[in-house]
């Protein structure tokens, strides 16, 4: 018990600083856009800041290959050491690129390639960590702990919140931030990345891995995935809407209070990070809850919910005035979208047998979020410059929607799960 503790707080620890790497550039970017896109307009900027934002999904396909691969060759334990580092690598990027006045569209132009590199990593990591957390768990509380990867990924982006809070109220002023401040974080986010790359060399190989290494082939990865076509399409299918969603309340959230609902720089900042640690607290209850009644009826709350309230839930956010307002909706939402986020890691974790498990999860994942989540937040923004942002809304709608038709039709996986029964062939839908 003592040893499984350790290692999913290790790894939990290690993901956390990867995704507050990836999500300091969404929480600063209302300070450093104006540093890479000149103009006048802050939406076109904000704009532009998204479609880099974008940038960095666009690899992350590319990322979860080659580190489900590395994972499901060569352990998992190497991929999650390679993954945190690169992190370290892009974050430092973003920390000492010039900014526009200085070297002109080079400037963008880095900060992109260093998107790229952040996305390349996090690709990777989400496949492997919620492998890992899978495998080390015992087969009665998988739910409860491969819910910490979605507590660790929030966890980061509430650090990234927490940095920016802080320099704003306690050392700079608005001023500073636009100017330099804002690479502050990167600098810690580099460091971090570090210090979860010394933790990890410490991480033991899941008893799975090992086991399996007697037995496996020399079959590539994808050749391997090829024999699951129903768990891949599954895993797309799932992923969609909630994808989606998240980045929507989390990346998204954070312009929306801004520039919709008018709230202040600070007040955007502390409705932000208040949901985001809301959300954090539901991620093991719903996990547990999974444990008990199984994964697939929380799926089917949170797209059937979904499906029904969220236009109404936006539009009444829109239109309150208020912190508290703002705050309340926030959560609301975040009591169906938890349906989703707390389970989803192990649901994937559960579809693949261990020889092909990380590569199953990351790859799939990976390209529906660089198609549906790694595009939320620019077209939002989008529709917003054109004049039609509650256009939005009815396309959130629709992917959740298109989700929640997976839902019904795929197999519970607490109940029957590859982890336990690795004979159930893929075809078992």
């Amino acid at each position: 018990m003592g040893r499984r503790l350790k290692a999913i707080s290790v790894g939990s620890i290690g993901n956390l600083v990867e995704w507050y790497d990836f999500y300091a550039y969404a929480a600063f970017s209302l300070y450093f856009a104006a540093a890479f896109f000149p103009g006048e307009d802050p939406v076109v900027q904000q704009l532009n800041a998204a479609v880099l934002f974008a940038v960095g999904f666009i690899v992350r396909p590319i990322g979860g290959w080659l580190f489900g691969s590395l994972a499901d060759h060569y352990g998992r334990k190497n991929s999650l050491m390679l993954s945190v580092l690169l992190m370290s690598a892009g974050s430092l990027m973003i920390a000492v690129t010039p900014s526009y006045a200085t070297v002109g569209v080079a400037a963008p132009v880095l900060l992109g390639l260093a998107r790229l590199v952040q996305g390349l990593s996090l690709g990777g990591e989400y496949g492997t960590s919620a492998t890992y957390l899978t495998e080390v768990a015992d087969e009665k509380h998988r739910g409860f702990y491969s819910s910490f990867q979605y507590v660790t990924l929030i966890g980061g982006q509430l650090s990234a919140l927490m940095v920016l809070f802080v320099l704003q109220r306690l050392f700079l002023t608005s001023e500073q931030l636009k100017a330099w401040g804002w690479r502050i974080p990167f600098v810690i986010g580099a460091l971090l990345a570090v210090i979860a790359f010394v933790m990890r060399r410490n991480l033991h190989e899941t008893d799975q891995f090992v086991s399996s290494r007697r037995t496996r082939s020399r079959q590539s990865s994808l050749a391997a995935l090829m024999e699951y076509p129903r768990e891949v399409l599954v895993v797309v299918g799932l992923t969609m809407g909630g994808t989606t969603a998240f980045y929507t309340y989390t990346t998204y959230m954070q312009k929306f209070l801004k520039l919709s609902v008018g709230l202040t720089d600070n007040q955007t900042t502390a409705v932000t990070a208040g949901s985001l640690v809301f959300a954090l607290v539901l991620q093991p209850l719903y996990g547990a809850l999974s444990d008990r009644i199984g994964r697939k009826p929380l799926l089917i709350w949170f797209g059937l919910s979904g499906t029904v309230s969220t236009i109404p839930l936006l539009y009444l956010l829109q239109s309150t005035r208020s912190a508290a307002g703002a705050f309340a909706w926030l959560a609301t939402a975040w009591l169906i979208v938890a349906g989703y986020t707390s389970i989803n890691a192990v649901v994937k974790a559960e579809l693949f047998p261990t020889h092909v498990r990380a590569t199953g999860v990351g790859l799939p994942y990976a390209v529906t979020v660089s198609i549906f989540g790694g595009t939320a937040e620019s077209i939002a923004l989008w529709f917003k410059s054109i004049g039609h942002e509650t256009w939005f809304y009815y396309y959130l709608t629709a992917v959740i929607a298109t989700s929640l038709v997976v839902y019904v039709a795929m197999r519970d996986t607490r109940f029957q799960s590859a982890i336990d029964a690795p004979e159930i062939r893929p075809s078992s839908f």
